[in-house]
């Protein structure tokens, strides 16, 4: 038998986009497109309801002209209302989005909400007769765009299907009574092939849209990985470049002032490169900078417990200067200055038993903590950027600490 604590915590789970207690930087950015793809639906929301209104406002005018308000109102009343519950739950979503966006279930209820709105402007509008069936298209191709996995397009091309279902087959066999609309003729509701027709169009249609909607957004969010990977890995090395260090780092600071959990920076310069390149040429130090990278990576991930190597991130930072963001220390968990520190020496002994064309190759590592050396990204990286200069200007080959050199 499940505990009721379990059984809370798979709830949460499954109700949430990203539900670990402790979400990676990674978690935190695909967090952060999702709730600017809710955004964005919500915005079309308010356009799309800017729409309607206005096409309210001239059909009643045009169908004023021939039949009289008394006869019009049955038909306006219950869909003013739909419209006036779809603004205040858009408003409500766009006031809460930015804070409520990691709620999965929020974000398939406000899809939901448009499918039923619309079934009432269906049924309202003649049932079968009507033109606002078209706007179930429009829901499928948000479901597509907003929700995380390809079968919830599916899932709400399924509920727009049987919503528009009850609505004409609830016609045709009586259960629900049929509003009449002006310049609607021939009793169609309750032609049996007509009602059939209409609806097996409504159903092809709404698959087809759910299947093109799932493969071009597959395609899309693929291309756009294929994109963000090139765009953030250095060419020379083969490693995460600045810019995708800066983002990882700036991810990193907000998870850390959330749970108070501490990480480190280490800065990391080849001495003496200039003099290298002067005698071996440009194209051999391209070459060391390359094997002190691959040197870098492979210390970093032997040092560090298992796993941290996808947590930690080493990049080319420039030149021949690298970084680490390190979030997983020696001893497995949150690094102190100590551990920040013991990684350093593991990187600078690993890089000073190189040996490049009969060359010896060292480096200096400067090293800043979180929170001791500041509470923000820029704080962090010029105590980092102080230490490691400290190192160089000390004779190189060596780790300082944010004013302690070793």
């Amino acid at each position: 038998m499940v505990s009721p604590n379990r059984f809370t915590k798979a709830l949460a789970r499954r109700a949430k986009v990203s539900w670990r207690e402790r979400p990676t930087r990674y978690d935190i950015e695909a967090l952060q497109a999702n709730i600017a793809r809710v955004g964005l639906v919500i915005h079309v929301r308010w356009a799309l309801v800017a729409v309607l209104s206005v096409f309210t406002l001239l059909g009643l005018w045009v169908y004023g002209a021939e039949v009289p308000w008394p006869e019009l109102a049955p038909n306006i009343r219950v869909p003013a209302l739909a419209v006036v519950f779809v603004c205040l739950y858009n408003a409500y979503y766009h006031l809460t989005y930015r804070r409520l966006g990691n709620i999965a279930f929020l974000n398939h209820a406000q899809l939901l909400f448009d499918v039923i709105v619309v079934t009432v402007l269906v049924y309202y509008s003649g049932g079968v007769h009507s033109w606002f069936y078209a706007m179930y298209a429009l829901f499928v191709l948000e479901a597509a765009f907003i929700l995380p996995r390809p079968r919830d397009a599916w899932i709400v091309a399924g509920f727009s299907a049987l919503a528009y279902g009850a609505v004409v087959w609830g016609e045709y066999l009586g259960v629900i009574s049929h509003v009449e609309v002006p310049f609607t003729f021939g009793e169609l509701e309750r032609n049996r092939t007509f009602v059939a027709v209409r609806y097996l169009w409504q159903v092809t249609m709404l698959g087809g849209i759910a299947m093109v909607a799932t493969l071009m957004t597959s395609e899309l969010r693929t291309r756009e990985a294929q994109l963000a990977e090139a765009s953030i890995v250095d060419e020379k090395t083969g490693l995460y470049d600045r810019k995708y260090f800066l983002r990882s780092l700036s991810s990193e600071v907000l998870r850390a002032e959330r749970d108070s959990r501490p990480f480190a920076v280490l800065m990391l310069d080849i001495d003496n490169l200039a003099r290298f390149n002067s005698v071996f040429g440009i194209a051999r130090g391209d070459k060391m900078i390359h094997s002190v990278a691959d040197t870098l990576a492979t210390a970093l991930e032997d040092c560090c417990s298992a796993g941290s190597y996808e947590t930690n991130v080493l990049s080319r930072f420039g030149g021949e200067e690298f970084a680490v963001l390190l979030v997983e220390g020696i001893a497995g968990g949150p690094p102190g200055p100590a551990d920040a520190s013991a990684v350093g020496e593991v990187l600078r002994r690993a890089v000073e038993s190189l040996r490049l064309e009969d060359a010896s190759v060292t480096l200096s590592v400067g090293v800043a903590s979180y929170p001791e050396n500041g509470p923000t990204l820029d704080t962090i990286l010029s105590a980092a950027d102080e230490a490691l200069h400290d190192a160089s200007t000390g004779g190189g080959n060596r780790v300082s600490i944010a004013g302690i050199v070793l």
